[in-house]
């Protein structure tokens, strides 16, 4: 398999991966408010708020649990701080929302796992 097209595959499946995550965290209560939030800071997979709350998510697809867990590093939580930072300082209503830093774990044949306050 090229590296062009296991890319494009990775990126599917990172994208089902996301899709799945956003049902579930529907299913909670939350609203998802953005997807794939990029700046030059880092990447956040997808931004959820429920009431006053803003979850930053990383959504990680893995065989495991523990292994999407343990795939968030401190440099990926340290980027996706950064990335919330710079949407947060965006937001009119900035100084009445909290902020919490999720990890969505998707594993085949399971529904998704929510780690709130992960990082």
């Amino acid at each position: 398999m090229s590296d062009r097209v296991a890319r494009r595959r990775a990126q599917r499946l990172g994208h089902i991966a996301e899709w799945r995550a956003a049902a579930a965290l529907m299913l909670k209560g939350y609203r998802i408010v953005g997807r794939r939030f990029r700046t030059k800071a880092g990447e956040i997979d997808l931004i959820a708020r429920k009431g006053d709350l803003v979850a930053l998510v990383e959504v990680k697809a893995r065989r495991t649990e523990a292994a999407a867990v343990d795939a968030v590093t401190a440099t990926a939580a340290r980027r996706i701080t950064a990335a919330g930072d710079i949407w947060l300082s965006r937001q009119r209503d900035r100084t009445n929302l909290s902020i919490r830093h999720d990890i969505v774990a998707v594993t085949p044949w399971r529904w998704p796992k929510h780690f709130p306050d992960a990082f």
